[in-house]
């Protein structure tokens, strides 16, 4: 082709038009919406969060706090971002996650993590469509799933995605609760999409159904009582208080998603890795507190449960396994009772003590045999809890 007919092939090709293609390239890469958005649109969310920040509502999130400043402003993360182009892929579930609830000897994972980590999944598609969309333009591209300070909640809001619901998490009349989001941050001037509107009204079903009450108001959560949380992301010992209502979630909580109205619109995933873990959905306690860490990796390599480590998850099923009622599941509980990690013998001391009953001379007796030998001072304290000095 020569430089004139490259010239003129360039000419016809107006942002409308590119975007129109880019939209069209997107949905056959496999993603379920797309909108485009501006740096500048991340409005008053930065200052949100930096009151969230100042509130201590992050607990144990520390980078949250670390590129604050760059996660409040996109300018900040990319000076030269001219565009910012908001994914998203639906992992709607097949069924009704709540309902595994009810079937307290099985551990309940969230419909996110039942499958191939989602990062992997839409960063390769990500990168396709960046790629194409800087072979197309000359322009520079950026991409990110949920591994740098970008806010995408708000940004996929003012890209028209959705809206952050009172839950904070985004809702999209399309497709419901159920989206992965990723973004595209490019030097490409691309057309802009109205912002999303609020449609939640005066349903309040995700504040009302949260085990722990994590939201002191619509709009606005407290992560330090979010079962999702405290299962994934909190690294010490969960508190007394939040251990029965976690009933037998062992990583993440869909409760507030779950019961969204707008979910009658929503489709199952049409990205089967979404849904084809190993050991997830419903996974039997019995077989999960036998992991041991090289178990562990091997059953979850691939998953996104793998990065929160073995005695964090044991620790969570520990919890499910007093919160069961089933005695059958003290063998298991008690063999942990001499696990290398302070968090999970803690733990097991706790299902112990609510599976045999704190008062009875079972408990009584395991207490006996183990108080005295117990260094960690958490644990003894587990041990302890009764009032009853050994």
């Amino acid at each position: 082709m020569t430089l004139a007919l490259q010239s003129a092939a360039l000419a016809a090709v107006t942002p409308e038009s590119l975007k129109a293609a880019l939209v069209a390239r997107a949905k056959a890469e496999g993603f379920d919406a797309i909108g485009v958005t501006g740096p500048a649109a991340i409005g008053p969310a930065g200052e949100r969060l930096m009151a969230f920040l100042r509130e201590d509502m992050h607990g144990d999130m520390n980078w949250l706090e670390t590129h604050s400043g760059r996660r409040a402003d996109p300018f900040l993360l990319w000076p030269q971002t001219r565009s910012i182009i908001m994914l998203g892929m639906n992992y709607g579930p097949a069924d009704d996650p709540l309902a595994l609830l009810a079937e307290r000897w099985r551990g309940a994972i969230s419909v996110y993590a039942r499958g191939r980590d989602y990062h992997d999944i839409i960063k390769g598609k990500l990168k396709l469509l960046a790629g194409w969309l800087q072979r197309e333009t000359g322009e520079a591209m950026k991409v990110f799933v949920d591994t740098a300070p970008v806010m995408e909640k708000p940004l996929a809001q003012a890209a028209s995605l959705g809206w952050q619901g009172k839950h904070t998490n985004l809702v999209s009349r399309e497709l419901g609760s159920w989206l992965f989001l990723g973004a595209i941050f490019t030097t490409a001037r691309l057309p802009l999409d109205a912002p999303e509107t609020d449609h939640c009204g005066a349903c309040r079903r995700c504040l009302d159904i949260c085990p722990t009450q994590a939201f002191p108001a619509p709009y606005r959560l407290d992560a330090r009582r979010c079962i999702s949380y405290l299962t994934i992301e909190h690294k010490g010992h969960i508190a007394r208080e939040f251990r029965r209502p976690m009933g037998n979630r062992i990583y993440g909580c869909d409760d507030c998603l779950a019961v969204c109205p707008w979910n009658k619109f929503a489709a199952t995933a049409r990205e089967a890795r979404f849904a084809a873990g190993p050991l997830t959905e419903g996974a039997p306690l019995a077989d999960l507190l036998a992991l041991d860490d090289a178990a562990f990796r091997a059953a979850f390599a691939g998953s996104p449960i793998k990065r929160t480590g073995r005695d964090r998850f044991i620790r969570n099923a520990l919890i499910a396994a007093g919160n069961s009622g089933e005695t059958a599941l003290l063998p298991a509980v008690t063999s942990l009772l001499r696990d290398p990690s302070p968090l999970v013998r803690a733990m097991a001391v706790w299902a112990a003590r609510e599976l045999l009953g704190e008062h009875s001379e079972a408990f009584a007796a395991l207490r006996a045999v183990h108080v005295h030998n117990e260094a960690d001072a958490a644990v003894r304290l587990e041990w302890l809890d009764s009032g009853v000095l050994a």
